[in-house]
């Protein structure tokens, strides 16, 4: 679904002249096509779609890091091209989770692992990154979780 999506949006953005979208989308294709040779690599036949979504996440982050650059060395120009990326990487990812959303979905987790200390936080983490894979933000899962088992 979301491989088809990408390339529905490739298309559409080609031919409306859409260059800052088709730049965008590409880039996510290209991201994608290295997870699925990652995938191969390890027996599978494709990237599954939690990996291309917590793939974009990465690519969502390292823009902000690059926003936050652009606007410290004053190029506000860069600095909008990389939040026009954004929009258009957001528009694949499903609705992101609230804190408070974030904050249920842990603690289902935690009763599920079992989990009951700091040890077992590589569990938990794994098991939401499995099951909410694109919803949410791991490092603020992390802080939150950190906060539960604490």
């Amino acid at each position: 679904m979301l491989r088809d999506d990408l390339q529905n949006t490739l298309k559409e953005s080609m031919k409306n002249h859409d260059t800052e979208t088709t730049s965008a989308v590409r880039l996510i294709i290209a991201g994608l096509k290295e997870k699925d040779v990652d995938a191969r690599g390890r027996g599978q036949e494709k990237a599954t779609d939690a990996e291309l979504l917590s793939m974009m996440q990465t690519m969502i982050k390292q823009r902000n890091d690059s926003i936050k650059m652009y606007i410290d060395g004053n190029r506000p120009e860069l600095a909008e091209k990389e939040k026009k990326e954004i929009a258009v990487i957001e528009r694949f990812l499903p609705k992101q989770m609230n804190e408070e959303e974030m904050l249920n979905a842990i603690k289902s987790i935690i009763a599920e692992t079992g989990a009951t200390s700091m040890k077992d936080m590589g569990k938990v983490m794994g098991a939401l990154k499995g099951k909410y894979a694109g919803q949410m933000d791991m490092g603020k899962a992390n802080s939150l979780l950190k906060s539960c088992l604490g």
